[in-house]
């Protein structure tokens, strides 16, 4: 299975805004479900949200209202739109399936702070 690579990554204030993107090797379209997970220092890598094929989403509470993910299969590429940043959503990004199948990337920084 092909590679995963994220970016968009950065340091950001508080209430601002990133775009994260995940540009896969090889098609995702054969992924039922494309997922953005997330690992803060010193904690478990968590699900944040994720898309199926025909567009359906899922995101954990702390979240909703704030992201947006999408995929678009002719480009292999899941994005997320992340809103109203707080500082608790610090973390390195990774995206990978649902459940996560491919190896994982390196990830994109993501850093809320004033």
């Amino acid at each position: 299975q092909g590679q995963l690579v994220e970016s968009g990554g950065g340091l950001v204030q508080p209430g601002g805004s990133l775009r994260l993107s995940c540009a896969a090797s090889g098609s995702i379209r054969s992924s039922s479900y494309m997922a953005w997970y997330r690992q803060a220092p010193g904690k478990q890598r968590e699900l944040v949200a994720r898309i199926s094929n025909d567009e359906n989403t899922y995101y954990i509470n702390s979240v909703k209202g704030r992201f947006t993910i999408s995929r678009d299969n002719a480009k292999n590429t899941v994005y997320l739109q992340m809103n109203s940043l707080k500082p608790e959503d610090t973390a390195v990004y990774y995206c990978n399936t649902f459940l996560p199948t491919r190896p994982w990337g390196q990830g994109t920084q993501v850093t809320v702070s004033s």
